[in-house]
């Protein structure tokens, strides 16, 4: 299944509490059971000032419009993830 990136602008996102925080986790994981994990699956999310990024694996970009519209966040951005990198993916650096 394909991997995504999903940009989601939501203005003072830093500034959930801890309540919201598990709440919204809550509403997103019910539309997911509701869309089959055969489907999509969220993997992880990383919030700044003011945007979630989201890492989702999906059949494709529809079925994460979809995830959006029922859950009521927003998918401002979706790319599809081409290839991953990391420290590990350098040459090997003597010490």
């Amino acid at each position: 299944m394909p991997t995504y990136l999903i940009e989601r602008n939501i203005p003072g996102a830093h500034e959930m509490t801890p309540e919201q925080v598990h709440a919204g986790a809550n509403k997103s994981c019910d539309v997911l059971d509701r869309l089959g994990s055969d489907d999509i699956r969220w993997r992880e999310s990383f919030v700044t000032k003011d945007r979630i990024t989201c890492v989702y694996e999906a059949r494709d970009e529809e079925v994460i419009r979809e995830h959006a519209r029922l859950s009521g966040f927003p998918a401002d951005e979706i790319r599809e993830i081409a290839g991953t990198m990391d420290p590990a993916s350098a040459e090997p650096r003597a010490s």
